[in-house]
């Protein structure tokens, strides 16, 4: 078992699933996979041995493998990515727990979610995974902001959920958008790196006192850091990454996973790297 993605050197995945593994009692290993573009294909071809599991996918390359597995479920269908692949007696199953991730993350951080005005950053992959959570919690009004409005748009029409408006970042809808946000989720690529900010701290401030700002990378941001110093609660994506391995590892074992050793252990895993 393993995670795929180019780089893939910085996941930390393998630091929480191994503990996991071991603590149901399950004699696997769970390695970090290097697959440039090129090698996906046999890549994914090999996962159909017998003695393997499944495995994780990661950016780049959670779009590519939808066509490479031999079914899809409807999330991972609607979603446009798989990151969690399966292996049925040589037939290759490909899913979607990040949505699943997310979706538990914020229930337990926000409470209940239903009818909450919500924003997200972005028009891509983890933006589509960022609107399915929030319809899963039956989420109010879900604004898409986008620099470039007929991505959101796209986006939009793909996806079919009603409560979607696509918006332009630079207009006055997304100001009114932000003033009125119960919570703001970051998808877009920017934050990774130190010096990146999606959002200009003039609309951080707009936001309502109330509100819980989000961004699905697995590390402090400048946009939390910023949203903090507005005095707003503030959620990283580590634990969306705990729950989407957790979903994974018992649609590939059957059995509960252990969540809080594998909390620790990301935790753990996250804190080495500081």
């Amino acid at each position: 078992m393993g995670v795929i993605g180019d780089p893939v050197e910085h996941s930390i995945s393998p630091a929480m699933q191994q503990p996991a593994l071991d603590a149901l009692g399950i004699p696997a290993t769970y390695e970090r996979w290097h697959t440039p573009l090129e090698a996906l294909p046999a890549r994914i071809e090999s996962l159909r041995a017998p003695d393997v599991l499944g495995a994780n996918v990661t950016v780049p390359h959670k779009e590519h493998v939808c066509r490479l597995v031999d079914e899809i479920s409807d999330l991972a269908m609607r979603a446009g990515a798989v990151n969690t692949i399966s292996n049925l007696g040589g037939r290759l199953l490909g899913d979607n727990t990040d949505v699943y991730g997310l979706s538990r993350s914020l229930q337990t951080h926000f409470g209940t979610l239903s009818a909450c005005q919500a924003v997200v950053l972005g028009a891509g992959g983890a933006a589509r995974a960022a609107v399915l959570s929030l319809e899963s919690v039956d989420a109010g009004r879900i604004a898409v902001l986008n620099r470039t409005i007929e991505r959101a748009e796209r986006l939009r029409d793909d996806l079919a959920v009603a409560s979607v408006v696509a918006v332009a970042s630079e207009s006055p809808e997304a100001v009114d958008s932000i003033r009125s946000a119960d919570l703001l989720i970051n998808a877009t690529a920017l934050g990774w790196k130190r010096g990146e900010q999606p959002l200009a701290r003039a609309l951080i401030e707009l936001l309502p006192a109330t509100a819980l700002v989000v961004d699905i990378t697995y590390r402090d941001t400048d946009l939390l850091e910023a949203a903090r110093a507005c005095g707003l609660r503030t959620l990283d994506g580590l634990e969306m990454l705990v729950f989407q391995g957790a979903r994974s590892l018992e649609i590939w074992t059957g059995a509960a996973a252990p969540v809080d050793i594998m909390m620790r252990a990301a935790l753990a895993a996250r804190a080495a790297r500081s």
